[in-house]
């Protein structure tokens, strides 16, 4: 007998980043964005980044992303400087970024086309449609699709790429209270079905390429940005507070609830108040000692 353990997620961190912009009109000036920005997300890991706008949380994920670059510090897959976009980091946008004129399907393959793998990958283009319940939808264009729907396709096309980093930018922002928790179920689902796994027991003889694909399961590094406190707690596996322009991390909270949450449960609304009080918008009392 061998065993087989599942791959281990990639890790990220973020070291002492700072960006400034030249506000419009000004190029004499710059505007400090990030101030030495430092923090970590373990391997599998589900983390949140909330604070007032314009504090900087989408430049962060731009940076991760490989869009831009750093003005000083270093970001870093594993042990992996990030110096360019890349496959490995997904980026799912609030508005769903759809390309018209294609198809659900011709959508989640986009990706593929651009690296070059589809003929390689094509079978797996089936295998995400029904991760996200889809496959139904597969030859109907974006402009078929409710919100929900369209946000899905853009989740499967980021997953398809089988990132080690899956990056969130209020991707549920724009949809009703309604669709919104049930895309965090959603999220949350195709998070999970790459959360760590026991080792397998198996007889040598009857390993594979498939099997091992099979086990070697898509476990995700996500980081999500959001404005709504009580879809970080539903989520997360810990929250990083932003101070206001220039944004720099205030706060680390860990969310010790198991999962599936109860968004009613009286530890769930006491996080949700202490929260709410470190951010200043329910009084001027200061968290807990327990946040």
């Amino acid at each position: 007998m061998v065993m087989l353990a599942p791959v281990e997620a990639s890790s990220l961190r973020v070291r002492g980043v700072s960006k400034a912009f030249c506000p419009p009109g000004n190029g004499s000036a710059r505007r400090l964005a990030l101030d030495g920005v430092s923090f970590s997300v373990a391997g599998g890991e589900l983390v949140s980044l909330i604070g007032p706008s314009g504090c900087g949380k989408s430049t962060l994920l731009r940076l991760i992303a490989g869009l831009d670059s750093p003005d000083s510090g270093e970001l870093l897959i594993g042990y992996h400087r990030i110096t360019y976009p890349s496959a490995e980091r997904g980026l799912v946008f609030q508005d769903p970024n759809l390309f018209p004129w294609l198809t659900v399907r011709r959508n989640i393959e986009a990706g593929l086309v651009a690296r070059g793998v589809l003929k390689e990958k094509r079978d797996e283009v089936d295998e995400f449609m029904h991760l996200v319940g889809l496959e139904t939808f597969a030859d109907s264009y974006p402009h078929h699709l409710s919100g929900g729907m369209a946000q899905r396709v853009a989740l499967a096309r980021a997953l398809i790429n089988h990132p080690k980093v899956l990056l969130l930018d209020e991707p549920l922002g724009a949809l009703d209270a309604f669709t919104r928790m049930r895309m965090q179920d959603e999220v949350l689902r195709l998070w999970q079905a790459g959360r760590p796994k026991q080792p397998l027991r198996i007889r040598p003889e009857i390993v594979s390429d498939e099997l091992l694909g099979l086990w070697q399961a898509r476990r995700t590094t996500t980081l999500l940005v959001t404005h709504d406190i009580d879809e970080a707690i539903y989520m997360s596996d810990r929250i990083l507070i932003m101070t206001p322009r220039p944004g720099k991390i205030e706060r680390t909270i860990s969310i010790p609830l198991d999962r599936p949450r109860d968004r009613s449960s009286s530890d769930f609304l006491r996080l949700r108040a202490d929260i709410l009080e470190l951010l200043h918008f329910a009084g001027n009392a200061t968290a807990t000692s327990g946040t």
